[in-house]
């Protein structure tokens, strides 16, 4: 396999052989390549220990010199160059407890987490595959380097970044990495929630994030999201269901645009279902008010997740309105849209469109010709530039002050009367209008 390395990394690696280094790009860039992808990141290993590569470069950035890492600028671009090493015992399940430089391409390759990753090259030497990579690229599957519970021990996140792989790459996962996962699952209890954030994020934005499932099946989700194993075993005995609840979700995961609000919103949406199930005499099931339940529980999730503020208000909303359905009227879906605020459109149509299909074929016609009035009603609102928000209105907090209006809590609620009142009415939102029903309460 002969692989067009860019020319800035040919450049570095050619610099450290001149000077009696070997050097190879290296990991996730090499299989990449080799499976046509554009890779994001071209790292490089070497030989040289991380004062010779500085003294070799003219611009070097210490990233990580205790762990053998510097990265060299070049042309604008930053490319991390690593010492071959050695990790030592992995106290935590996260760090090892000491890095030893080595000299030996083999030792560093070993210690890497998959087959696929523990891949080298250079123009010199060609591909160096010592643990089969390459071949388990053309079988499409992932495989740890060595024996998986101890790559596993090493840094449990890696059973989270096996699943991950293999749903970004569409691979399956070999049967004794996979059976590893399944033992050590309890002690992911040991990884940071950014770290656990950041693989579950990864999987979600991946074309085939309904692969959320395997956390499930491994026992993962046990440890950071306990709430979606309640979801996997909660049925829905009601005509407008035939999955569970947790299988619905996965249907619905697959079925929403790929950006991160989306997916998580379809994560989120049916939470809290299990917490609000009912059966009645017949023996059919009801899910009353569960939309208030799971945007509480979303809530809880993404603060014990750390995600931003931002993401969480925007998920929480979706989560909390997904399944209302306003009357196909201007005036009531125009209410509607000003409770879930003009931001969440058209996200709140997507996952209304995935929830949907996601359900049994019981009136899925109906409902989906429902559901394209109401988007249609929904551009209209927005083609007529109709108000939404106070922001939306003809008159500010200014103009209402100049007419005798206090600051504080009569000006904000003057301002949310007004709203109210040219949602019911657009003809109202003008200036004139406005200012003479504001003084009416004056």
């Amino acid at each position: 396999m002969i692989i067009s390395l860019p020319e800035d990394v040919n450049c570095i690696i050619e610099e450290l052989e001149k000077r009696g280094h070997e050097a190879y790009a290296v990991g996730g860039c090499v299989r990449d390549v080799y499976m046509g992808r554009t890779p994001h990141d071209w790292d490089i290993t070497t030989s040289a220990e991380p004062d010779e590569i500085k003294e070799i470069f003219r611009k070097t950035i210490d990233t990580g010199l205790k762990h053998g890492t510097v990265t060299v600028r070049m042309h604008g671009e930053s490319y991390e160059v690593t010492t071959y090493r050695i990790d030592g015992e992995y106290e935590d399940g996260r760090h090892p407890k000491e890095v030893k430089f080595t000299k030996s391409l083999e030792e560093d390759l070993k210690r890497r987490d998959f087959t696929v990753n523990a891949m080298a090259y250079n123009c010199t030497k060609g591909l160096v595959d010592l643990f089969d990579g390459k071949e388990d690229l053309e079988k499409k599957v992932i495989r740890c380097v060595g024996d998986p519970k101890e790559r596993f021990t090493e840094d449990a996140l890696r059973m989270m970044r096996a699943i991950r792989f293999s749903a970004q790459l569409g691979f399956s996962i070999e049967e004794k990495t996979y059976d590893a996962i399944k033992e050590l699952a309890p002690t992911l209890d040991r990884i940071s929630a950014e770290r656990i954030r950041e693989e579950m994020m990864k999987l979600l934005t991946s074309d085939e994030p309904e692969k959320f499932r395997l956390f499930y099946d491994t026992g993962l989700t046990k440890v950071f999201m306990p709430e979606f194993d309640v979801c996997m075993q909660t049925p829905q005995n009601t005509k407008h269901h035939d999955k569970n609840v947790g299988e619905h979700t996965l249907f619905v995961l697959g079925g929403v645009k790929n950006t991160p609000v989306l997916r998580l919103a379809a994560l989120f949406h049916d939470i809290g279902k299990p917490g609000k199930r009912t059966t009645d005499e017949a023996g059919n099931d009801h899910f009353y008010k569960h939309p208030l339940l799971s945007e509480d529980l979303t809530k809880d999730i993404m603060n014990r997740l750390k995600f931003d503020n931002d993401t969480k208000y925007r998920v929480c909303k979706l989560v909390l309105y997904h399944d209302e359905r306003p009357a196909l009227n201007e005036k009531s879906v125009r209410r509607s849209m000003a409770k879930l605020g003009a931001d969440c459109f058209p996200d709140m149509y997507y996952l209304k469109e995935a929830d949907i299909k996601g359900q049994s074929a019981y009136k899925r016609e109906e409902k989906l010709k429902n559901l394209e009035t109401y988007r249609r009603l929904c551009e209209e609102v927005f083609e007529k530039q109709q108000a939404l928000s106070v922001k939306d209105l003809k008159i500010t907090g200014k103009d209402l002050l100049e007419i005798g209006i206090p600051q504080g809590k009569e000006l904000g609620a003057t301002l949310k009367r007004l709203l109210d009142a040219v949602i019911e009415d657009p003809e109202k939102n003008e200036r004139e209008t406005l200012l003479g029903m504001a003084r009416q309460k004056v």
